[in-house]
């Protein structure tokens, strides 16, 4: 597709690009299939491994599955809302509003403890994906739905407008 650009005054938007990229559709759907993943683990073949675990390794396999459900959730809600102004069902200023909900970031798990070890393969590598997923997600967040940079007051140009002015009225 050979796209042109039609307003030069306005800078590039390059989360609106990236947005509209298989780049963007490839993450949406890897995120999408990680928590369709992560709930058949939980709900199947995690649940009866839990079970087996001895006390240490069981609570931290607790706390880890509700962190990493949090964290899916909260990713899959950032990856739905961005979706959502890609098919035009909500404006970038409502999607804006509605992404202060969602809250990305803090999600950490600890993966040098000694327990870590003795938690099913399967589960800690859904962590491990639920961790990259959040790794690529923040890493983009910030330009999606701000990319605009802030209009700072520029006093040199504002005076060089002020003399085109008066000079243009002397003429």
């Amino acid at each position: 597709m050979n796209r042109r650009r039609t307003d030069t005054d306005q800078p590039i938007s390059f989360g609106r690009a990236y947005t509209q990229s298989e780049t963007f559709r490839a993450l949406y759907q890897d995120g999408m299939k990680l928590v369709e993943a992560t709930a058949a683990y939980l709900d199947g073949e995690g649940r009866r491994a839990a079970k087996a675990l001895h006390r240490p390794a069981s609570v931290l396999y607790a706390t880890e599955s509700m962190r990493l459900t949090t964290r899916l959730m909260q990713l899959a809600s950032w990856l739905l809302l961005h979706r959502s102004v890609i098919d035009g069902e909500m404006s970038p200023a409502q999607a804006s509003e509605e992404k202060r909900k969602i809250r990305i970031e803090g999600f950490s798990t600890e993966t040098a403890g000694p327990a870590w070890q003795d938690l099913p393969d399967e589960f800690r590598e859904l962590v491990l994906r639920s961790l990259s997923l959040q790794k690529r997600v923040e890493s983009i967040d910030a330009c999606l739905l701000d990319d605009a940079p802030p209009v700072v007051p520029n006093p040199v140009q504002d005076q060089i407008d002020a003399l085109r002015q008066a000079l243009a009225v002397r003429r």
